[in-house]
């Protein structure tokens, strides 16, 4: 993958050019952006730009040769002392807000030493870049903006996108996290301030697969809101109008998706936080089309399934056997759904019969064949012969081994239906996924509370450990970080053609395969967020695998697949 180009030519731009082709991957990337720093920039220039600046990292001689002596303080520090400064800074702060702020800070200035300090402290600062504080970072994007980041584009664009996305300064951009803001996390339609989301999708990206920040593209398809409140607010910086839809929405889509795949042909696009219909229609459309994937369908389904598989090595309940009764019905729901039956298949039923195993709840009550012309088509595939009731008749009529929630209503799983749970079963599998924290529909405690501490129990956004009857119980999430950035890393690494629901059983499956018997002793259905790294590279070669299998890799296929991943892996030390 490396090419043997030594010359060290005076022409900058064929020295920039040797570089590219030299040193590909992994930390030799920093030296690249090193050689770049002597042959492009000195003084100022490099201390204002996050990709160049290391800030007090910057030893004597590289401050004698860049123009650096006398910008900066005397002392060297090294990055262990830069994190542990930047880490007692965030442990001051006030609130949650205060440090997405000053993380966002730090990104603008230093971008190495954000991803390390995010890198190797993933499990204190997950929760700040990503769910829950990023429902509350989008909720107040206007508020809080200080520099732009990613990409944006609106109907007036229309006829313009690929020129315009010449105006993006890299040009091997590998991962393009995409949103409308139309369904942010569990908080609705936010507009163009739902770019926090495709923002901090990329930074765990880049954290725990090791994907490098400059392939890394968040766009927001600013289409409109519905949101009144936004389109009053004086300080909104999204398009001002109604939200597109219809024919005018798909020819813009169309069009992003064309400039993007001209520009960057092999680009990984994923969809995030689109509305349920846009969401299903968008990913059948393009999902053969081009290299797509849609992280709240695909990417929940995988690591809600494989939360499930390791609940069965607890409850001891066969795989085959069991029963899931999901409350909520939108495209994440039926997509969990979708991946179980095929799980089910597997495990060697019929099709019939895996389908007739997951029953759901909508708003309306049990999804049942009565109301079949009343229901979307997503949800029939899961409509029964069985007389209509609402959730806590369901439970005692269906019972199920796991109750699956996708609901964003907070307090859906009440006392008395997960105390129902715990009457049919011995360890209830409680899965509250829903996101932010707020929007959960139980909380951990609560769970364990009410299921006298058996409760096998994961939510979308991060409990804190629960202290029951002197046990100390460890809440699982079901986060789907633990999925789509192994996802992403395998299909760069093999150069995909296309995401199939194959490789996601694969990466479900391999997840599962990575918890401990001391983990799930401990009510962890995951492995530890720290290890991301390596879970992220376990995904992401069950992934190329598949893609290998199926002929779906540009690439050939190495000797050694898991070097080949670890050695493109990111590292931000300097």
């Amino acid at each position: 993958m490396r090419s043997t180009c030594q010359v060290d030519p005076p022409d900058v731009d064929e020295a920039c050019k040797c570089l590219t082709q030299t040193v590909p991957y992994g930390r030799n990337i920093s030296i690249y952006f090193r050689r770049q720093i002597v042959a492009r920039a000195r003084g100022k220039d490099i201390l204002r730009n996050p990709t160049l600046n290391k800030g007090t990292g910057f030893t004597a001689d590289e401050r004698d040769e860049l123009g650096l002596r006398g910008l900066l303080p005397y002392n060297r520090c090294s990055q262990e002392v830069q994190m542990e400064r930047i880490l007692g800074h965030l442990r001051r702060k006030e609130s949650d807000i205060e440090r997405y702020i000053a993380l966002n800070a730090l990104q603008d200035r230093n971008e190495q030493l954000y991803f390390r300090v995010l890198m190797e402290h993933v499990d204190e600062l997950m929760p700040i870049v990503y769910t829950p504080t990023v429902g509350q970072a989008c909720r107040e994007f206007a508020s809080i903006y200080r520099r732009p980041k990613g990409f944006y584009i609106t109907p007036d664009d229309r006829g313009h996108v690929r020129r315009m996305l010449d105006n993006w300064p890299e040009d091997d951009v590998r991962v393009i996290v995409v949103s409308d803001g139309e369904r942010i996390l569990g908080l609705g339609d936010l507009g163009a301030n739902g770019m926090g989301i495709p923002i901090g999708k990329l930074a765990l990206y880049v954290a725990l697969a090791g994907i490098h920040p400059s392939w890394c593209l968040p766009v927001m398809l600013d289409v409109g809101t519905g949101n009144e409140e936004l389109l009053k607010d004086p300080l909104y910086m999204g398009w001002p109008h109604a939200r597109v839809r219809g024919e005018a929405y798909d020819a813009l889509m169309e069009e992003f998706i064309a400039a993007v795949t001209d520009r960057w042909p092999h680009v990984l696009v994923q969809f995030e936080d689109f509305e349920t219909t846009n969401a299903l229609r968008l990913l059948e459309i393009w999902r053969d089309r081009t290299l797509s994937f849609n992280d709240d369908i695909q990417g929940t389904a995988a690591v809600t399934l494989s939360g499930v598989m390791a609940a069965t090595r607890v409850s001891g309940t066969p795989f085959e056997e069991l029963r899931v009764l999901f409350v909520g019905a939108g495209s994440a729901a039926t997509g969990i759904g979708h991946l179980m039956a095929s799980a089910l298949v597997e495990h060697g039923l019929s099709e019939e019969e895996a389908l007739g195993r997951l029953w759901f709840v909508d708003s309306k009550g049990l999804v049942v064949k009565d109301r079949e012309g009343q229901l979307a088509a997503h949800k029939q595939p899961f409509a029964h012969d069985h007389v209509p009731m609402q959730l806590e008749e369901a439970v005692g009529d269906i019972r199920p081994h796991i109750l699956i929630g996708a609901t964003g209503a907070p307090g859906t799983f009440t006392e008395s239906v997960v105390r129902k749970m715990a009457e049919i079963n011995e360890r209830p599998g409680i899965f509250a996924l829903s996101n932010p924290t707020s929007q959960a529909e139980c909380t951990a405690e609560e769970a364990y509370a009410w299921s006298d501490g058996r409760a096998l129990f994961a939510s979308g956004s991060p409990f804190a450990p629960v202290e029951y009857e002197g046990r100390t119980l460890y809440p699982a999430q079901g986060n789907n970080a633990y999925i789509f950035p192994g996802v992403g890393l395998g299909a760069v690494a093999c150069g995909a053609r296309r995401i199939t629901d194959t490789m996601f059983m694969a990466a479900a499956k391999r997840l599962a395969g990575l918890v401990s018997d001391e983990q799930l002793e401990r009510g962890a259905l995951y492995p530890p967020m720290k290890n991301s790294r390596e879970v992220s590279l376990e995904v992401a070669h069950a992934v190329a695998e598949v893609a290998y299998d199926e002929d779906l890799a540009r690439e050939a296929r190495p000797d050694d697949l898991r070097r080949v991943l670890r050695n493109m892996q990111f590292d931000p030390t300097y």
